[in-house]
């Protein structure tokens, strides 16, 4: 089930970004390639899993093969495109996982991590991931699968 972008807009208070068709409409092929980059992220487990079914293994292989597609994405994108910050801050976020979390022992064919490290890696990467999905989807005015905005920056309504 897909997420209307006009919810994640009411939802997201304390971001600034442009409404689509408000005050910035995207150029047509940069919204078709955010869309194209959403599509590839929904299909990402590594990004909304629960934590207690992941497996370090294959998620490393997974923000691998992220950080390869928003290489490739930006290689499609003109260097001064409203998407490409956000591009390429979750790409840094991958590169940083993954230096993070590079130092396993290997031990009898076996990886050992300290699990404690790799999770909270883990959860640093979804939620910078979050903010930045959030913004492309009210940005370019992309509704996106209901598992990926369990990753998205969670309201306050105590006021």
């Amino acid at each position: 089930m897909k997420v209307p972008f006009t919810k994640i807009v009411k939802s997201l208070t304390g971001i600034s970004t442009p409404v689509f068709g408000v005050s910035w409409n995207p150029p047509s092929t940069e919204r078709e390639i955010a869309r194209k980059l959403l599509i590839f992220l929904e299909d990402r487990r590594a990004l909304y899993n629960p934590f207690d079914i992941e497996m370090p293994m294959y998620v490393d292989r997974s923000v691998i093969e992220i950080r390869h597609e928003l290489t490739d994405t930006l290689k499609n994108l003109d260097e001064n495109s409203q998407i490409s910050q956000h591009i390429r801050a979750m790409r840094t976020a991958c590169r940083k996982f993954l230096d993070q979390n590079s130092h396993s022992k290997q031990h009898s064919n076996y990886f050992i991590r300290h699990e404690a490290e790799f999770f909270a890696s883990l959860g640093e990467l979804r939620a910078v991931f979050g903010i930045h999905i959030a913004q492309i989807c009210v940005k370019y005015g992309i509704d996106i699968e209901k598992e990926l905005t369990s990753i998205f920056p969670l309201i306050d309504n105590t006021k």
